[in-house]
């Protein structure tokens, strides 16, 4: 299956999760979505969306001050 790849690099809190759970929900169940952004706040924004609507944060991990969410929709 393919990802859906989302880079708000350079954007701050709210836009990046408010454009993510934009972007989840024109995807079908099940699939896969990466989010780069660069704002610290981000992390816990994230980690909320996921909580609320039931997707799974598989991986994040921070590179050279870019966060990589790994996210996949709830079936």
């Amino acid at each position: 299956m393919s990802v859906t790849i989302l880079d708000l690099k350079g954007l701050n809190c709210p836009l990046p999760v408010l454009r993510a759970k934009k972007a989840m929900a024109g995807l079908p169940a099940g699939a896969a979505l990466q989010v780069l952004a660069t704002d610290p706040g981000a992390v816990r924004d994230f980690e909320a969306l996921c909580r609320n609507t039931g997707a799974t944060l598989e991986k994040l991990v921070e590179q050279d001050g870019v966060f990589v969410f790994d996210i996949r929709k709830s079936a």
